[in-house]
């Protein structure tokens, strides 16, 4: 960062820190900051190279910003070369779905089908056939009066039972007396019913196979012909859908035709065998259907005519209407179309200049103004991995033609706010507006919308006091500054309700999206170890379990907390501090005395427990309420920038009580015996409670106290502590 330097952006000189090591200590040192520096370095980086390689592809828009129903603010536009025109999105959806209404749909030739169905029937006589003879002969037997009647009857029995075809008990009574007539009369088999449905059924299957049989109900076919394809002999021909039938038609068709040659008792036998044989030939192809469907919408033409060169597109204050839109709509990607990779390259390396320089700008403020920011490397990642985040979101839903007002980009900077300031989330949503304004085709009405929204929202988490703020005010508030932006513009432009009210329901989503910031918050508080607001919130609540401890443990205590977190919250607000973070970490600071409540004067009623003990002893104990209140907060997880407060409290103060009753009585001491171990206060707030805790406690001492006594006692406090712990 030397350049800084030359450029006067540096920070401040500081006085160089005292060497407390030696060259071993100095390396280290020098080791950890260099791995720090590039660690910053790849984090920055990493940010830059994710938002460049997201940027949606290249287009080029040559004509200005316009809104279907709104006037043509530029000049006359004149085509500046002849260009096709494109067809709609609606008109190409609806050539697709002729197309797939009027794509015949192909149909595959199975040849072996009637084989098939000659097997079947085959199998079917052969099994009737067994029956039909044991029965001749059991009738003959039974007429003669033959030994082997009853055997005979049994021997047809069995071959019924064990027939493989499925008849009704009409059907085989009229086949059985039949064929046993015949036998009787002495006719040729020739001459029975099945020999005569056998016959007439193949005569039927030959025709209907010839002139098909499809595996549809006609019924889905919406189109009046079919596609025939012969694989065996490499044929296609097209049918009309009058001259084929489905399995049901073809059932009729045999019905009939049985019906006329049979009589009606017959015809139901033969019907039957029938239902058991038959088969479609020709079988509905899916696959084949569908590439025919795919090959006609690929050779769909995307144009409908040209614009001429020098034709007038629009002139200056007409309405552009829908067909208006389209021809720009055809401009912009003829000139896509017609860039060279230069001119592609010169346009990207445009935008992104412009996203490095917004970059770099909020870079730089981290680095001069947030110095703390900047030297914890897991603070810097989480800072860009939070503008990271909401980039990344604007750029992933620019290619669906989404909204683009319906990404909460307010999350970004109201999440940098909780976390760490105002200014910092401020900084923010410049940096995020002017980063995801390119990314929406450099709108200028995006820009101004989003920074004066996210500011607002940043505004309102400033100063958290309840969860309804968040959770109510921070969304209303957005999706309100949003809506009077936008509205102005419309305003501005004599736009109609209809984008008006497009845009303010994807507003209304984007609020609603701020209320994940919650989460998002409660999970970097977990992943970068960190304490934000809400989490003090929810500790400042005095009904929690340690705090109930506390009051019924140490009551004097837990007053005397109470009192310190009013005078440090004040304090705070006064000066700029964080009120919220004084009052919480006063609220705790003297949880050690819990251990021993005892020994600490808000806490006795009339006997001194000090009294027994040597004031050597008194200091220890006094000083173990410290390391005792630390103990007890790790043991609750309070967060560590609390359990801080709990150390610093008293910094390295004197015991001063104990230690001039130990001077009174001679005894040999060490100063530093009485003495709390410190460390002194390193924040502002840190050291709120540290005066604010010993002035509440001197001024409850205090006999007559009045506003002067008062000035004058915290004078001294002040004072004494600038002394002591300088």
């Amino acid at each position: 960062m030397r350049f800084l330097e030359k450029l006067g952006l540096s920070q401040k000189k500081r006085e160089p820190a005292p060497n407390i090591g030696g060259n071993k200590a100095k390396d280290q040192i020098e080791i950890a900051e260099k791995r720090k520096k590039y660690f910053r370095a790849a984090v920055f980086i990493s940010f830059l190279l994710i938002v460049l390689v997201s940027l949606p592809q290249t287009t080029f828009q040559p004509v200005a910003n316009y809104v279907i129903g709104e006037p043509w603010r530029a000049d006359d536009l004149t085509a500046p070369y002849t260009f096709s025109l494109q067809k709609t999105s609606d008109e190409l959806e609806e050539e697709r779905d002729q197309i797939r209404q009027q794509t015949l749909p192909v149909f595959h030739v199975n040849n072996n089908a009637g084989i098939a169905i000659e097997t079947r029937l085959d199998s079917l006589v052969r099994s009737i056939q067994p029956v039909l003879d044991s029965y001749a002969q059991w009738q003959r037997a039974s007429r003669n009066n033959e030994e082997s009647a009853a055997n005979d009857s049994i021997q047809y029995v069995e071959d019924r039972q064990f027939a493989d075809v499925y008849l009704s008990s009409d059907a085989w009574e009229i086949l059985l007396e039949n064929y046993a007539t015949v036998i009787q009369n002495n006719q040729p088999e020739q001459r029975s019913v099945l020999f005569q449905i056998r016959n007439q059924l193949d005569t039927i299957f030959n025709d209907l196979l010839s002139d098909g049989i499809i595996d549809r109900n006609k019924e889905e076919i919406d189109q009046d012909e079919i596609r025939i394809r012969n694989l065996r002999l490499r044929t296609e021909r097209t049918v009309s859908i009058n001259n084929f039938r489905d399995l049901q038609e073809a059932r009729d068709e045999a019905f009939q035709r049985l019906n006329n040659v049979f009589m009606p008792d017959v015809a139901d036998v033969a019907m039957q065998l029938f239902d058991q044989s038959v088969e479609e030939n020709w079988i509905y192809s899916e696959s084949d259907t569908d590439a025919m469907i795919q090959e006609e919408l690929e050779s769909i033409s995307t144009t409908k005519g040209a614009v001429d060169q020098g034709q007038i597109i629009i002139r200056r204050g007409d309405i552009v209407t829908e067909e208006d839109a389209n021809i720009l709509r055809s401009l912009a990607e003829a000139r896509a179309a017609s860039a060279t990779q230069l001119e592609r390259w010169l346009r990207y390396s445009g935008e992104a200049i412009v996203i490095i320089i917004a970059t770099l700008m909020f870079f730089f403020y981290i680095y001069l103004y947030r110095r703390a920011i900047y030297e914890k490397p897991s603070m810097f990642l989480l800072v860009f991995l939070v503008l990271g985040i909401v980039t990344l979101a604007s750029a992933l839903i620019y290619p669906f033609e989404v909204n683009s007002y319906i990404v909460p980009i307010a999350v970004a900077p109201i999440i940098l706010t909780i976390i760490f300031d105002s200014r910092v989330g401020l900084m923010a949503t410049v940096t995020l507006a002017i980063i995801t304004g390119i990314i929406q085709d450099n709108s200028f009405e995006y820009l101004v919308a989003t920074i004066a929204a996210c500011s607002l929202g940043v505004f309102s988490v400033r100063d958290i006091k309840k969860r309804s703020q968040f959770f109510f005010t921070t969304p209303g508030i957005v999706f309100i500054t949003y809506l009077i932006v936008i509205g102005g513009f419309a305003l501005a432009r004599y736009s109609g309700w209809e984008g008006f009210i497009n845009n303010s329901i994807f507003i209304a989503i984007n609020a609603v999206f701020i209320l994940f910031t919650y989460p998002l918050i409660l999970l970097f508080e977990k992943l970068f170890k960190i304490t934000t607001d809400f989490t003090l919130l929810e500790l400042s609540d005095t009904n929690l379990p340690l705090m109930k401890d506390l009051m019924g443990k140490a009551p004097g205590t837990f007053h005397h907390s109470l009192q310190v977190a009013n005078l440090a919250e004040s304090a705070a607000s006064e000066i700029g501090a964080n009120a919220l973070l004084c009052r919480v970490g006063a609220m705790f600071h003297d949880i050690g005395k819990m251990e021993k409540p005892n020994y600490f004067i808000e806490n006795q009623s009339k006997h001194n427990e000090h009294d027994n003990l040597k004031p050597r002893m008194s200091s220890l104990v006094i000083k173990a309420h410290v390391s005792n209140g630390v103990k007890k907060a790790v043991e609750h997880n309070l967060p560590e920038v609390i359990i801080d407060f709990i150390r610093t409290h008293h910094g390295t103060s004197l015991i001063r009580y104990f230690y001039k009753k130990a001077k009174d009585s001679n005894e040999e001491i060490q100063e530093e015996d009485f003495r709390y171990d410190g460390p002194i206060p390193f924040t502002k707030e840190q050291g709120i409670l540290l005066l604010a805790d010993t002035t509440e406690a001197a001024s409850r001492a205090m006999k007559s106290p009045n506003y002067n006594k008062l000035e004058n006692l915290i004078d001294k406090v002040v004072e004494g502590h600038i002394v002591t712990d300088s």
